[in-house]
């Protein structure tokens, strides 16, 4: 498996927040209220996997206190690492897009709270996109000092 690229991800959060600011444009009357329950669980999201990146790095090294770990679990943290960051992309692109719309509408109070529920969901996505980048780097095998990399002559 080959590392998550930012740069995908952001390609990924701005064609999503474009779809969904043209989408919202013009259904925004017949649309749901925003909820605000993503916040809360998204940053529970991104704290889970920032401690089990803390955790699983220290394990990989062999840190003191810890147990080693199992290749296997390191291999299902990496690929839940890489689901959480691409749908934290898609789901930051979500709020963003509306977040986006709601903006021109500030002086109408249910659209300007609109507004800070579609930004404060999209920046604890991007912090759960972080967490999930941050998994995934600690799920590398380190670079073993006694055997430098062979280069093809």
């Amino acid at each position: 498996m080959k590392p998550t690229k930012p740069g995908v991800l952001v390609g990924v959060l701005v064609v999503v927040a474009l779809l969904t600011w043209i989408l919202v444009r013009q259904f925004y009357a017949t649309l749901p209220t925003v909820p605000w329950t993503a916040i809360p669980t998204v940053l529970l999201l991104a704290v889970g996997e920032a401690y089990s990146g803390w955790m699983t790095r220290a394990r990989i090294a062999r840190k003191e206190g810890t147990k080693p770990v199992e290749p296997l679990a390191v291999a299902r943290l990496a690929a839940l690492a890489k689901a959480s960051s691409y749908a934290g992309a898609l789901f930051a692109g979500v709020f963003a897009g509306f977040a986006l719309h709601t903006m021109s509408m500030l002086t109408k109070a249910t659209p300007r709270t609109e507004f800070f529920i579609a930004t404060g969901s999209f920046l604890s996505f991007v912090v759960l996109i972080a967490a999930a980048l941050f998994l995934e780097h600690a799920c590398r095998i380190p670079k073993d000092p006694d055997n430098p990399p062979q280069t093809p002559k």
